[in-house]
């Protein structure tokens, strides 16, 4: 999961609402760099959320910039936060880890925090979702719920955890389901997304597991159409409809940036790879689907919390 490549026009927005940032702690002003925008409907207004957790909690002053995505336009950006006093920048991204590690030595009062990338230097960190086990607990219910016993994911890169983990999840659960497994070669929408989704659907599959967030909004459209099935990506995607998806694998990127900024703010946030899961409450299932029965419903939920506690998912 995590991103990007984005176009989008530049901006430079002060997040009003503050008047007079805490004398207390590290952080003094907090910048995000997005390779889309705002308002993308899945993975951008999380990032846009997570500043504004920051910006309520600590009383600071926050800024963003869209359409970032050359290091070039980085480096623009990265000098206008700190000209303006930022001392802690997010990218929402794991392409940023590159561009961080390029010019945070020439930043060293800023602290730079990518995503699902390697930070390499003295002021940078990486924040990496461990969702393995994520995809594991959607692919139990992705099978549990098919009727053809053949279900699918379409995913965006052959990197993504969540996939061998849907895949290892179903095969679990039951043994005779199949599971197609096709790559998008990016996150954004487009019609190749909907041409796999019309061969996986005219090839008997039931249930979609759409694991990239441009597209699979309309996955889930489509999917709904046929009144068949879909697991949900990153957000909880149950208002989309509650009788199509079953639930959602969920990444709370916003209450990470809120932890990691509690970390900085601490002198508490590490440099290096740092990595999350359902144990540090960032990472969930959405809302079930009254189509899914209450039993095979609490068995998951038990499954997880043992997850939680013993760090064993129910194949281990």
């Amino acid at each position: 999961m995590l991103k990007r490549f984005g176009l989008i026009l530049f901006s430079l927005l002060l997040l009003g609402g503050c008047t007079k940032p805490l004398s207390t702690g590290n952080i003094e002003k907090v910048g995000l760099l997005l390779p889309d925008t705002i308002n993308e409907q899945v993975w951008g207004a999380k990032g846009y959320r997570g500043l504004l957790k920051i910006q309520s909690q600590f009383n600071v002053d926050v800024y963003y910039r869209e359409g970032i995505t050359t290091l070039m336009q980085v480096e623009e950006a990265v000098k206008q936060f700190a000209d303006k006093g930022v001392n802690l920048v997010f990218g929402h991204g794991n392409e940023y880890a590159v561009h961080f590690n390029n010019i945070s030595e020439e930043y060293p009062s800023i602290h730079f925090v990518s995503f699902n990338g390697d930070a390499k230097n003295e002021n940078t960190t990486s924040l990496n979702f461990e969702a393995y086990a994520m995809g594991f607990f959607g692919g139990m219910v992705a099978a549990h719920m098919s009727n053809t016993n053949h279900i699918a994911t379409i995913a965006a890169f052959e990197w993504q955890p969540e996939v061998e983990g849907f895949y290892e999840g179903a095969s679990f659960y039951n043994k005779a389901v199949k599971v197609d497994i096709y790559y998008v070669g990016h996150w954004d929408y487009d019609d190749k997304a909907m041409k796999i989704l019309d061969k996986v659907l005219a090839e008997g599959a039931d249930v979609i597991y759409p694991a990239g967030d441009g597209y699979n909004i309309g996955v889930i459209e489509r999917v709904k159409e046929k009144g068949l099935y879909v697991i949900g990506y990153v957000s909880d995607q149950s208002d989309f409809g509650e009788s199509t998806v079953l639930t959602s694998t969920v990444q709370h990127v916003d209450s990470l940036y809120e932890l990691a900024a509690k970390r900085f703010n601490e002198d508490n946030l590490p440099k290096g790879n740092l990595s999350f899961d359902f144990q540090d409450g960032v990472i969930s299932l959405g809302k079930f689907s009254s189509k899914v029965d209450d039993e095979f419903k609490a068995d998951v939920e038990d499954q997880i919390l043992v997850y939680m506690e013993t760090g064993k998912l129910p194949n281990q």
